[in-house]
């Protein structure tokens, strides 16, 4: 958290999405190809690592047809579906607990609220369909102001020109602006940009963080 943080401050708070709202692992994607392609775990990490695959897909240089297609490829599995596919993309979404939603309701109260995330189409659909199974809200858009996510924007955290965008394009003050992200880097270019920051950390959640401010 930065030194210069004061609670009475802020006006508006950003919201990262995995491990923040919803519980994500994400070694679980690449064991999931590796189950269906037969390949060595440590071969499809290094196969992805190289084509950076999910960092193209993740700041919309690949479509989702063009994201399947490569992965069919790169895998030599031409003939896989694209709900194969998807299901092992979304096997790294885990839960998302109820109570963390009810707190974002209630901070919608006081705050200006904005979730900002590095994530693909595929991986928005299935939150959506999380969110919707597990607390009845029918999408994320319900719950924020606006949404800004790496692949419409084409750009992922933490370069500073997303967080740029995010001031701009909400008309933010950044010392009013409260973000909170599970990954010390992302924090870190915020910060450096003079939006206070709460670096969110397990076994901690956001009901630790900001429980004070639903108060």
């Amino acid at each position: 958290m930065n030194d210069s943080f004061v609670k009475e401050k802020i006006k508006n708070i950003v919201f990262d999405l995995g491990d923040v709202i919803i519980n994500i692992d994400v070694p679980r994607a690449a064991h999931s190809f590796a189950a269906l392609a037969n390949r060595d775990i440590n071969e499809v990490i290094q196969l992805f690592k190289e084509a950076n695959v999910f960092g193209q897909f993740e700041t919309g240089q690949l479509s989702e047809i063009e994201f399947r297609a490569y992965l069919k490829n790169i895998l030599g599995h031409p003939n896989w579906d694209d709900q194969t596919i998807d299901t092992a993309w979304n096997a790294l979404l885990l839960d998302i607990p109820p109570q963390r939603v009810e707190l974002i309701k209630l901070l919608g109260s006081n705050y200006r609220l904005f979730l900002l995330s590095n994530t693909s189409s595929i991986h928005v659909e299935a939150v959506n369909q999380i969110l919707h199974q597990t607390t009845g809200v029918e999408k994320l858009d319900v719950l924020f102001e606006k949404l800004f996510l790496s692949y419409e924007m084409g750009v992922m955290k933490p370069h500073p020109t997303i967080y740029e965008r995010v001031l701009e394009e909400a008309n933010l003050v950044a010392e009013q602006t409260l973000f909170l992200d599970d990954n010390a880097d992302n924090i870190k270019a915020a910060g450096e940009l003079g939006i206070q920051t709460i670096h969110v950390q397990k076994p901690l959640s956001i009901l630790d963080y900001l429980h004070e401010y639903a108060n």
